[in-house]
């Protein structure tokens, strides 16, 4: 059984709990009540050497003979570090004190495979397969009648794990603008119709045994969810120009459902694949650019309309990359790093950089010095 994720506050290498609860602010630890949550999921494995850039540090070059950041390169920020090119907006946000940047996240005996390891992530179970997600276990405490079917929304084709809790009703949207059941039928009064043969169906299906309530209960979720959601767009309105990559467009649907007020709590995006063993100054600067526009468009989106106060926006990936390049890329690591963003954030950073020195490296992975658990506990 999963632990209560009022319990993740003691697992191993939480040393770092008084930075994180700095980094989100007293005003939104202290109510939680309508607090917003964006979740970034780096997919792939993010080199965190080469995001967050040590360029001060001789031992970075000495490691990375092909696959660094020149200096001149570097977006620098502050104590001898700096951020990928790719990342110019989120250094604009750091600026304005809305970045808090948290160093050596991971988890004890890291896992080097990105589906053990993400799934560690999404459960918060890093000794055992867990059966629940941490978001999925939040949404049925929020909501255990589980009544409010948008109370989280993903914006993908798969839905995450993380996302995953039995009496936990999800929204997965690829597309909000075309988002709909039956929307090929062009007679409105012929879609309503097979719309309700669907809702008839799933209601006569229920207390016919547990496999039958899932799915029918599930259907009925879907068809209520379809309902609200297609309320959205016509509500929105802004001045922002989002990018036309998939991250943008994941962000610019979440920016219309949280302005829409229609009761959701949690957003959810991905992007990548960031496993850059090959080319790979190249595919993770084009996509730290992608990640970084989104999270920088929804931010001013929200801030436009006075909507940016209660959200959080948290950026991770399953872990980071070896210390040491391959020639073209970086293979899989373990300690990497997160990003908690918005106005209730005190900006800066977070914990300790892993050293690169040989003697403290896990077997030549950077070590990790914060239990990412701690970040969960704090954002709910």
């Amino acid at each position: 059984m999963q632990a209560p994720l009022s319990n993740l506050r003691t697992g191993v290498g939480c040393s770092g709990l008084p930075p994180i609860l700095q980094a989100l602010g007293e005003d939104i630890v202290g109510d939680t009540k309508n607090r917003k949550l964006v979740v970034a999921q780096m997919s792939g494995g993010n080199d965190y050497l080469n995001c967050i850039v040590p360029y001060n540090d001789p031992l970075y070059y000495d490691s990375r003979p092909l696959v660094h950041i020149s200096e001149d390169r570097v977006i620098p920020l502050d104590q001898g570090y700096g951020l990928n090119p790719g990342m110019q907006p989120i250094k604009e946000l750091y600026d304005q004190g809305k970045v808090a940047i948290i160093h050596g996240t991971g988890y004890p005996v890291p896992n080097r495979s990105h589906f053990r390891s993400m799934d560690i992530w999404h459960t918060a179970e890093p000794t055992k397969v867990g059966l629940e997600g941490w978001l999925g276990n939040a949404i049925r405490q929020m909501h255990p009648d589980g009544e409010n079917v948008v109370a989280a929304v993903n914006f993908g084709a798969g839905l995450p794990r993380a996302l995953v809790a039995k009496g936990a009703p999800v929204a997965s949207v690829t597309n909000l603008e075309n988002y709909g059941l039956m929307n090929h039928m062009e007679i409105e009064d012929q879609r309503n119709e097979a719309l309700e043969v669907f809702k008839s169906m799933y209601t006569q299906a229920l207390g016919s045994g547990p496999v039958m309530d899932f799915l029918s209960q599930t259907g009925l979720d879907a068809l209520r969810g379809a309902d609200i959601l297609n309320t959205v767009l016509p509500k929105y309105s802004s001045t922002v120009e989002y990018g036309s990559d998939s991250f943008a467009k994941a962000m610019k649907g979440a920016a219309q459902v949280l302005q829409a007020d229609i009761g959701t709590r949690i957003c959810y995006a991905q992007h990548g694949s960031f496993d850059a063993h090959t080319n790979g100054l190249n595919l993770q600067e084009g996509l730290l650019r992608d990640v970084s526009g989104g999270i920088y468009d929804f931010y001013t989106d929200m801030k436009e309309h006075n909507k940016s106060d209660d959200v959080l926006i948290f950026v991770f990936s399953e872990f980071g990359r070896r210390v040491t390049d391959n020639g073209d890329g970086t293979d899989h690591g373990s300690g990497g790093v997160a990003f908690v963003i918005g106005d209730g954030v005190q900006g800066g950073h977070y914990g300790e950089y892993p050293s690169m020195e040989l003697d403290k490296l896990i077997e030549g992975d950077l070590a990790f010095s914060l239990d990412f658990r701690s970040i969960y506990t704090e954002i709910l």
